[in-house]
């Protein structure tokens, strides 16, 4: 084998153990928010349950809120996917109407799953909350709403629908009102009935 080779060989294990490490690091910080909430999430104690040293996490992550938003970007890809391409009513083959209350309903439990985190993003800043993830929400709701109702203001009634399901004001409403998932559920349910007829 050249030199050459082994350099390739030596790479491709480098990125396997880093792939892995990269899921231990992920489902130990999964289980320490689970037991303790965000404010639970130490980069000390994170390395020790994944069995990688801190300077590990700090060299892939930077910190602690950088460790946060890759929990947070795990999770989104599953749920991104689900709606873009998954089994109906959430992914295609549904009609627009059943497909825009799936996924409200998706994302309701998508962002109660993941509230403490997204807590902590939606309101690292003023716009946090836009761009990314909500962008591609807004299209996806854009895109059905614009299917069944053509003379409609699609671009903004999509943002109508996504409004209750901010992290703060959800969070409020469940924790701080002690309002039942089911019933924010049913509200948008009735809200989505009402805009799109």
């Amino acid at each position: 084998m050249t030199g050459k080779g082994i350099d390739a060989e030596a790479g491709r294990r480098e990125r396997t153990d880093a792939a892995r490490n990269r899921a231990k690091i992920l489902a130990a910080a999964e289980g320490i928010v689970a037991a303790q909430g965000v404010q639970g999430l130490s980069m000390a104690e994170v390395a020790a349950a994944a069995g990688v040293g801190v300077g590990t996490l700090y060299r892939r992550f930077g910190d602690r809120s950088g460790l946060a938003y890759a929990l947070i970007d795990a999770r989104e890809r599953e749920f991104q996917q689900a709606f873009v391409a998954g089994p109906p009513p959430l992914g295609p083959g549904a009609e627009p109407g059943e497909r825009a209350r799936a996924f409200l309903g998706a994302l309701t439990d998508r962002t109660v799953e993941q509230l403490d985190l997204l807590l902590m993003a939606e309101t690292a800043g003023p716009m946090a909350r836009f761009g990314g993830a909500y962008d591609a929400y807004h299209s996806h709701l854009a895109l059905l709403i614009g299917r069944l109702r053509p003379d409609a203001d699609a671009y903004c009634l999509a943002d109508a629908l996504l409004a209750p399901l901010a992290a703060p004001l959800l969070a409020h409403r469940l924790r701080g009102c002690g309002m039942a998932v089911e019933r924010v559920k049913s509200a948008l349910d009735d809200l989505v009935t009402r805009v799109i007829g």
